[in-house]
């Protein structure tokens, strides 16, 4: 059952699934802003930066959610991912949340052909057709496995096809594929489980808005794509 989704979600979505990396060539940088009940708290970067056959998308995120006007939740964080043509080669990020420190340093052994990773919450191996759970990645709506891009940790998911919408971003209308992702694992507790709405745009080959629920409602949403 598992191959026939994933053939059919091939057939129906072939952008997704040639070349991934071949589709960010012409772009330099892909602006995303954070709002949580509405109000916008913060951005989350990518930069694509290429030579030969590498590619470098560097992420940068930052928010922070007050209560009458104080602070009471922050995150500001750093990453770098490396690909190898199609293949991430090694992942790198620093996390300060709410002044605590989450790290991931990742490398893909080529001996082993594994993910060898060393998180905050996670130490191990990994396959290496795991995906970082990064927004500016479609390839994210194929995967059965993400790697957390603040700790490490691992999560199986489950991705499902909602349907066709249009959607307004900043004045701009995108016809988009809505899709669920969501954790497989149904007992994990309800603050670890995966649980997104997300709108995919087959033009421009990227994800242009996330959706979730967790302490108020959250929204990433592309302003910019250059």
């Amino acid at each position: 059952m598992r191959k026939l989704i994933v053939t059919l979600f091939l057939i129906l979505y072939p952008s997704i699934s040639i070349a991934h990396m071949a589709h960010y060539n012409k772009y330099n940088k892909l602006e995303m802003e954070i709002f949580r009940n509405g109000e916008l708290i913060g951005y989350n970067y990518y930069f694509f930066n290429r030579k030969g056959d590498q590619t470098l998308v560097t992420n940068q995120i930052k928010f922070s959610v007050k209560l009458l006007g104080a602070v009471i939740f922050q995150v500001e964080s750093y990453g770098e991912e490396k690909y190898l043509k199609d293949q991430l080669i090694s992942y790198n990020s620093k996390t300060l949340q709410n002044n605590k420190e989450k790290f991931v340093n990742l490398i893909l052994n080529k001996n082993t052909n594994m993910f060898e990773i060393k998180g905050s919450s996670y130490n191990g191996e990994a396959s290496k057709n795991f995906v970082i759970g990064n927004w500016w990645n479609h390839k994210i709506l194929q995967a059965d496995n993400q790697i957390s891009p603040i700790s490490g940790s691992i999560k199986k998911q489950v991705v499902n096809f909602v349907g066709k919408e249009k959607i307004n971003l900043y004045g701009k209308i995108y016809e988009v594929d809505h899709f669920t992702l969501k954790s497989k694992d149904k007992n994990l507790p309800k603050d670890k489980k995966l649980n997104f709405n997300i709108w995919y745009d087959r033009d421009s080959s990227t994800i242009v808005k996330v959706s979730y629920s967790r302490m108020g409602n959250w929204e990433y949403k592309l302003k910019k794509l250059e």
